[in-house]
């Protein structure tokens, strides 16, 4: 299996830079079998029925990125130097793994400061990242860091625009409750209050799992044999409640459709060993063509990048060949790709 098999070309023009306004009024292809069917993210009611269970990820994205500046005393005075840093994953011990740009300009044990209430020592560098202690914790660290951060928009965004105050609105989900992720469910971004009551009404329930998004959910693959592949791992959760009703939804012959790739990988994470159980821990499952899915009847997606693994993943669910009909299609139409983007209901 070649990686060269889930590329395609897309026109630049069709990355989304902002997201639909309201949010469920950005189109949704829904892909029912063999048939594609074009609509609006409004229509899912039409789609869904009474016992129907969507699971939806509830990790709230933190406002990773960081600008400050490292003072360095010296003979002819002090020096200046703008440091750019964005947030990975918090470690054990309290400090932050993160990126920094420049990092052979700040040597351990320097303080970098980001604003009148945010500043972070440099404790150590290890294989191309830094980690950071920050002189903040708690409720203090997150209140400083939303002042101070801009949310972490994906490389394909960021190159064209920098992330502004909307993006900190535009880049959460409404029901968005345990801080940690580095990237949004990007799925998730689609669903209003309104359109949670529509589906509400009309019988279909709601799971909430929590997995944090990492940044290496942006990193390309780079092995030609793409089931050589390592992906990298993020910390998820699936509560026993959580796994007690997606049992049930199963047993009483309902879908089960995860919302995003993430809340896919992750209850799928949790039921390896054939049984849906409370599961947390890290995860770095690895879908592609041939995966045997135990759980997720469905998925509620954006459309991905080419060569990525979110693309073998949806490949894995349709099959290879129905899958690049339905880009095709998602071309020809001009839907809005990746994280701000358009939606797709895939239904096996």
């Amino acid at each position: 299996m070649k990686l060269a098999d889930f590329d395609f070309d897309l026109p630049e023009a069709l990355i989304a830079t902002r997201p639909a306004n309201p949010r469920s009024s950005a189109r949704l292809l829904v892909a029912n079998g063999d048939q594609i069917t074009d609509g609006a993210v409004s229509d899912l009611v039409d789609w869904l029925r009474p016992g129907d269970r969507l699971v939806l990820n509830d990790t709230k994205v933190i406002p990773a990125r960081l600008t400050g500046f490292r003072t360095r005393s010296g003979p002819e005075g002090d020096t200046r130097s703008k440091i750019e840093v964005t947030l990975l994953e918090p470690n054990a011990e309290g400090t932050w793994s993160a990126l920094v740009k420049p990092l052979r300009k700040i040597r351990e044990g320097e303080k970098v400061v980001f604003s009148d209430t945010l500043a972070a020592t440099l404790i150590a560098k290890t294989d191309g990242q830094a980690h950071l202690q920050f002189d903040l914790a708690g409720e203090d660290f997150d209140a400083a860091l939303a002042d101070a951060g801009a949310m972490p928009l994906p490389p394909y965004i960021a190159a064209k625009r920098a992330a502004d105050e909307q993006d900190k609105t535009d880049y959460q989900t409404v029901w968005a409750r345990h801080s940690g992720a580095v990237a949004a469910p990007t799925a998730s971004l689609h669903f209003d209050p309104p359109l949670l009551e529509r589906l509400k009404a009309k019988g279909v329930t709601f799971t909430y799992v929590t997995l944090h998004v990492g940044a290496g959910t942006f990193l390309p693959v780079k092995v030609d044999d793409v089931t050589t592949h390592k992906m990298h791992s993020e910390w998820g959760q699936v509560s026993r409640q959580a796994a007690a009703e997606i049992a049930a939804t199963k047993v009483a012959g309902g879908r089960v459709i995860p919302v995003g790739t993430t809340a896919l990988r992750l209850i799928e994470s949790a039921t390896r060993d054939g049984a849906m159980k409370a599961w947390e821990g890290g995860t770095d499952i690895f879908i592609y063509p041939g995966f045997e899915f135990r759980i997720a009847d469905a998925l509620m997606t954006n459309f991905h990048l080419p060569k990525s693994t979110l693309m073998m993943l949806v490949s894995a669910l349709m099959g290879q060949d129905q899958i690049r009909h339905i880009y095709a299609h998602a071309i020809a139409e001009k839907y809005r790709f990746f994280s701000y983007g358009d939606a797709s209901l895939l239904l096996p």
